[in-house]
């Protein structure tokens, strides 16, 4: 298949070109040459200082016919609208990679959203949240794009797209060599033992992606990613090596509502499985800072 990947150079997206490439698919990666990865495989790039988040143009060297489209860094309404303006028609079908964070629970957790938990797991029918714009408040700390992220919005021009098939796959927590390798989000919740937060390792989450992008059967499907079974905090913790008791202390979070995906969806209907057992790579990953 002849596959674009949009923001295709760090962390997440480096797997999934990797795997794509390694598949024997023809794959271009699009994104603004401020980072590179060595997991990345000998592809084509092409280079626009334009495709800084978020992305609203594209290059005439990206206009030409694709099987799949994979944007790994839609951020909200104006950079999927113009994904979609410039790539339907040219393209058999777009794919989204958006977060737990639409759900309802996540804005009960941060508190966008006052009312009793939501129940658990999340199936990919959960509620979306109502409150918008869920990270406006720490723009400074993490970019302008943050004033208009918000994959809710993202996912809505997505599922309305006229005359090109789409999919969307929400992440959990990723973490990995790369970011997250100290499981931050595990060793800085140990004062909430009993709260649950799915994660997924940089591996298996490219793996499903990549599974999503390049099956028939994930047209105009929206797809939850993540372990197959989210242990709490406590019980991760006590089958990871102790660390010195931090001073952090977790943020001002509802922590009576988890954030526990329900992922059988994608196993059941495109056959996922993980390449790499969960609570192994964690502890690999632990090991290996300690080396």
């Amino acid at each position: 298949m002849r596959v674009l990947v949009i923001g295709g150079t760090r962390f997440i997206g480096a797997h999934v070109v990797r795997r794509l490439h390694d598949a024997g698919h023809a794959v271009v990666v699009f994104h603004r040459g401020a980072s590179s990865n060595p997991v990345l495989p000998e592809i084509e790039h092409v280079l626009d200082p334009r495709a800084e988040y978020p992305i609203t143009a594209f290059p005439s060297e990206l206009q030409r016919d694709f099987d799949v489209v994979v944007h790994m860094v839609a951020m909200g309404e104006a950079d999927t609208r113009a994904a979609v303006d410039a790539f339907e028609g040219r393209t058999g079908r777009l794919v989204l990679i958006s977060s737990c964070d639409v759900y309802r629970a996540y804005g009960r957790l941060t508190q966008m959203e006052v009312a009793p938990p939501d129940a658990l797991p999340l199936s990919e029918t959960a509620p979306l949240r109502s409150a918008l714009y869920a990270y406006r408040h720490r723009e400074e700390q993490l970019g302008a794009f943050a004033r208009d992220y918000d994959k809710v919005l993202a996912e809505a021009v997505m599922r309305n797209a006229d005359g090109v098939d789409w999919t969307i796959l929400r992440l959990p927590k990723v973490y990995g060599p790369e970011d997250n390798a100290d499981l931050a989000t595990i060793y800085g919740f140990s004062a909430v033992p009993e709260w649950r937060w799915t994660h997924g390792h940089v591996g298996n989450v490219a793996t499903a992606i990549v599974l999503a992008a390049t099956s028939a059967k994930a047209a105009n499907e929206v797809f939850n990613v993540g372990e197959g079974h989210t242990p709490t905090m406590g019980e991760r913790l006590a089958k990871l090596p102790p660390r010195p008791a931090s001073k952090a202390e977790p943020p001002p979070f509802n922590f009576s509502q988890s954030l526990v995906l329900e992922t059988s969806r994608i196993r059941e209907k495109l056959g996922y499985a993980e390449e790499i057992e969960e609570e192994a790579a964690m502890l690999a990953l632990t090991r290996s800072l300690s080396l």
